[in-house]
């Protein structure tokens, strides 16, 4: 943990260089205190000689003003540099989330990431303010008071540094009992914000099925499971401040004991006798601080493993060092013998895979549920690499382009049509940054959007809330459709992206963007048989192999699976 704080706050050597050279100027002008004290005491005020009290009183207030101004410095540059290292550590965490695939993300899970990115990283924060705040001040202050106390009377001293292993045990009995609920604490944060995410997420669902009260019973236990955890944590934490006070009570003590004897029989004064009190009681509450470190120590260790773990490198979806930046046959996507394994499954979702499309040419991919329709076409702009075979984008390898290339070259169109919180043209934005008013309404004039866009107030400027849940399922699909169309990529790929749309909708859309992508490839997952039939060529897949190619009335003469499916829906269309 020690090395990855270092890491955060490295960048910042001029804020340290500062930080520490304020606390040590602080902890010298708080140990020099006692001193002008002891003078007061032994000079002016045992003596009865009052003049003589003016100018150590002096001293002794100049020396607190300035400890006052450096601590206050200090505290300020130690707090700009834990705040600067939590901004710079929850970019490197989101950068990093950006770049993992989705298989990767899946393995984190959406509510383990958010806790990383924000509860992980506060926890990192408060540690670094706290380690900042004693990085300095407590060495200084031991071993300055410490140096003090045995200058002036080394007998005494001694009680200081006996009572030391004692702190020393007691931290660390309890901070080893601290580290497990430490853990657990961890772990039922993930799981408070994973119930709350899937019962915010599935409200409707809920509600449906009336699993009002499951849901409930699901959310007290984990939140039983946090509580536990946080209260086995606070009885330690608890435990530990009362008795280090004690043991650091019972020094003074002991120093009074001896001090008194001492006092008896003339060989300790009593400004002297109380210096060294004064000094115990700095030592100790430096003690103190470092105490309080070590509690909270634990927890953000655990937060600093987890932060970890999502920056760890991985043999993920790399980019390459020399990236091609050109394409040498635009348009044109080949998938040859590709094969794709999802992390812990028995068994491959695709099997040999091959596919052609060119541009001018609309490619249909249909079969079954759980044929790997979506999942082929998530190979193309990389959301998941081949294990087997290639895929090959204007004829490169999609792993040797750029990733800013592949997002100019295909545009995708996921079959979960999401939205971003913010405005229409913000989202249609999204496919081309700098696209203008024009080119925005005529992506919407294509998906068919153009018509409900202007009748919201504010057009283009209405606003969008997050996960576009202020507009309907079919509007969201012409909205991802729109922005999909407004980057003008090469290869279009519709993964079920008309299934909210009614029939009417449809024709239109279809008959719109055959107009708009006839010099693009448009490669489209569909069950829909009117969709598939508007297709030059269909694709079936079943179980991850392709089973079958050709037009439909081909593959309604010659391919079983294929008669199938469009024989349900024509069973379906009947009935109904």
């Amino acid at each position: 943990m020690i090395r990855s704080l270092w890491r955060a706050v490295r960048p910042y050597p001029l804020a340290l260089t500062v930080l520490v050279v304020l606390q040590i100027a602080a902890a010298a002008a708080g140990l020099l205190l006692p001193d002008l004290n002891a003078q007061i005491i032994d000079r002016a005020v045992t003596a009865g000689s009052t003049g003589r009290v003016l100018g150590p009183a002096l001293g002794m207030f100049g020396l607190a003003a300035l400890q006052v101004v450096l601590a206050m410095g200090a505290v300020y540059a130690g707090a700009r540099v834990a705040l600067a290292a939590a901004r710079d550590l929850r970019g490197s965490v989101f950068e990093r989330v950006q770049e993992l695939s989705c298989q990767e993300f899946t393995g984190f899970g959406s509510p383990s990431l958010l806790a990383r990115t924000t509860n992980d990283v506060q926890q990192v924060q408060r540690v670094l303010i706290m380690v900042l705040a004693v990085v300095a001040t407590a060495p200084a202050t031991w071993i300055g008071g410490v140096v003090m106390a045995v200058r002036h009377d080394a007998q005494l001293s001694m009680v200081v540094l006996a009572v030391a292993p004692v702190l020393g045990a007691l931290t660390t009995v309890v901070i080893r009992r601290i580290r497990p609920h430490s853990h657990a604490a961890q772990r039922g944060v993930d799981a408070v914000n994973r119930v709350v995410r899937e019962q915010l997420g599935g409200m409707r669902v809920i509600r449906a099925f009336a699993k009002d009260a499951h849901e409930q019973e699901r959310f007290a236990r984990s939140n039983a499971v946090l509580t536990d955890a946080t209260l086995g944590l606070a009885r330690h934490t608890a435990v530990l401040l009362p008795l280090t006070t004690l043991v650091a009570n019972f020094a003074g003590v002991a120093v009074l004991w001896l001090g008194a004897g001492r006092l008896a029989d003339g060989t300790i004064r009593v400004g002297t006798l109380v210096a060294l009190m004064s000094w115990l009681t700095q030592v100790f509450g430096a003690s103190l601080l470092l105490v309080a470190v070590f509690v909270v120590a634990p927890r953000a260790e655990v937060c600093v493993r987890r932060i970890a773990d999502v920056l760890a490198p991985r043999a993920g979806l790399d980019v390459p060092t020399r990236p091609v930046l050109a394409l040498t046959r635009p348009g044109h996507l080949e998938v040859s013998g590709a094969a794709f394994r999802y992390g812990g499954a028995e068994e491959p979702v695709l099997h040999g895979v091959d596919l052609a499309a060119s541009p001018g040419e609309t490619v249909a991919v249909i079969g079954p549920t759980g044929s790997g329709k979506s999942t082929l076409l998530g190979l193309v702009p990389r959301l998941f690499d081949v294990t087997a075979g290639t895929v090959r984008v204007g004829g490169v390898d999609v792993r040797e382009l750029d990733p800013e290339l592949i997002s100019r070259t295909v545009g995708l169109v996921p079959q979960k049509a999401h939205l971003f919180s913010g405005t229409v043209a913000t989202n249609l934005r999204y496919g081309k940054e700098d696209a203008t008013d024009a080119e925005l309404w005529h992506a919407l004039e294509v998906a068919q959007a153009r018509t409900f866009v202007e009748g919201l107030d504010g057009g283009l400027d209405a606003p969008v809330s997050q996960g576009g849940t202020n507009v309907s399922g079919g509007q969201r699909q012409r909205l991802a459709i729109a922005r999909a169309l407004v980057g003008r990529p090469d290869i279009y790929l519709f993964d079920d992206a008309f299934s909210a749309l009614d029939h009417v909708t449809e024709a239109a859309l279809c008959a719109a963007l055959a107009e708009e992508t006839r010099d693009a490839t448009v490669v489209l997952v569909s069950q829909r048989d009117s969709t598939v039939r508007r297709a030059d060529r269909i694709v079936v897949l079943d179980e991850g192999r392709v089973v079958g190619e050709g037009s439909h009335e081909e593959l309604m003469a010659g391919n079983a699976t294929y008669r199938d499916i469009m024989g349900a829906q024509l069973t379906e269309a009947g009935t109904a």
